[in-house]
C-alpha cells in the first residue's frame, strides 16, 4: 500500500500496518450515539412475545440486559476500539406487527465516540431476541443497523 494512501485511514500506519489511533492529545468531551436496527419475524412470533408465551421467558429484558452489555464489551468484539467507561446505555424496544424495532443510546464523557457501542449493543439485543425466539421462528431477519445520531459536545 502506498504510504500517502494509508495516511487517509486512522487506523493504518504509514506503512498500512492496522494500529489504534492515539487519542492522548484529545481533550474529554461529553460524546452520545444512538443506533437502531430491526427484527423482522411473523405476526405469531409478536403475539407470542406479547403475550410473553415463548419458551425462553421474558425476551426483551433480557435482549436489553445483552444489549447493555455489549456496549459496554465493545472494545473486546472490535480490535482496534478503545475501551470507554460508559455513564449510560439505553436499549428501547418497539414491538410492531411483524417485528422489534431497537434503539440504544449511549453516552460516555471522554476522548472518542460512542457509536460502535450503540451499534453493538442494537446487533446484541437483535441476536439475542432471535436467539429466544428462533424455535418458533426460523424465517426471522436482521437488517438495517445504522448510527442515526452522533454528538460530541
Amino acid at each position: 500500500m502506498k504510504k500517502n494512501a494509508a495516511s487517509r485511514f486512522s487506523h493504518l500506519d504509514a506503512q498500512g500496518r492496522a494500529r489504534m489511533v492515539d487519542v492522548t492529545a484529545k481533550p474529554d468531551s461529553s460524546r452520545f450515539a444512538v443506533a437502531e436496527g430491526r427484527l423482522a419475524c411473523a405476526p405469531s412470533t409478536v403475539r407470542l412475545l406479547k403475550a410473553h408465551a415463548l419458551p425462553k421467558g421474558d425476551v426483551l429484558t433480557v435482549a436489553k440486559i445483552a444489549g447493555i452489555q455489549a456496549a459496554k464489551a465493545t472494545s473486546t468484539l472490535i480490535p482496534l476500539c478503545h475501551p470507554l467507561a460508559l455513564s449510560s446505555v439505553e436499549i428501547e424496544f418497539s414491538v410492531e406487527a411483524d417485528g422489534i424495532a431497537i434503539v440504544a443510546s449511549v453516552r460516555t464523557t471522554g476522548k472518542t465516540g460512542v457509536e460502535m457501542e450503540a451499534l453493538t449493543a442494537v446487533s446484541v439485543a437483535a441476536l439475542t431476541i432471535y436467539d429466544m425466539c428462533k424455535a418458533v421462528d426460523q424465517a426471522m431477519s436482521i437488517a438495517g443497523i445504522r448510527v442515526v445520531e452522533k454528538r460530541k459536545t
